[in-house]
């Protein structure tokens, strides 16, 4: 009965919030809105296997690091993890907007673009929080 509060008190710690702000943020808004605009035509993370893929990944990541709040230490990898990938989806996004072709025009970016920005932003916040839980119980372990 107690690990069972202690089990929901943990799932409410504020690394598990911003883990599932960028879930959320990252299937949500990585998938419906555009990253880009070629010629008049929006483009979409979902006509592209490989972004879609990148965005399905980081999604996964992040819900499995909310629940393995029990084991700190890998939670902060995942969260590693996820941030690499995510400046991975970035450096894609980069690149496109760098040579796609506008001819006269100057291509735009859409908004799309940014989400792995704001979720390299909460994945850091995530990692220090789980960093500073690692650090406090590192130093109740010194006083037994």
């Amino acid at each position: 009965m107690l690990s069972d509060r202690i089990e929901k008190i943990m799932l409410q710690r504020i690394q598990s919030l911003y883990l599932f702000l960028v879930s959320g943020i990252s299937g949500s808004a990585g998938l419906l809105l555009p990253y880009g605009y070629r010629q008049g035509n929006a483009l979409y993370s979902y006509d592209h296997v490989g972004i879609l893929t990148g965005i399905c990944a980081c999604v996964a990541l992040a819900l499995v690091a909310i629940f393995l709040f029990k084991n700190r230490k890998l939670q902060f990898v995942l969260g590693r993890i996820n941030i690499i990938l995510n400046f991975i989806l970035l450096g894609v996004f980069v690149y496109w907007s760098l040579m796609v072709s506008g001819g006269a025009v100057v291509p735009e970016k859409g908004i799309g673009m940014f989400i792995p920005i704001i979720s390299i932003v909460l994945l850091v916040l995530a990692n220090k929080a789980i960093k500073k839980d690692e650090d406090l119980v590192k130093s109740v372990d010194r006083l037994r």
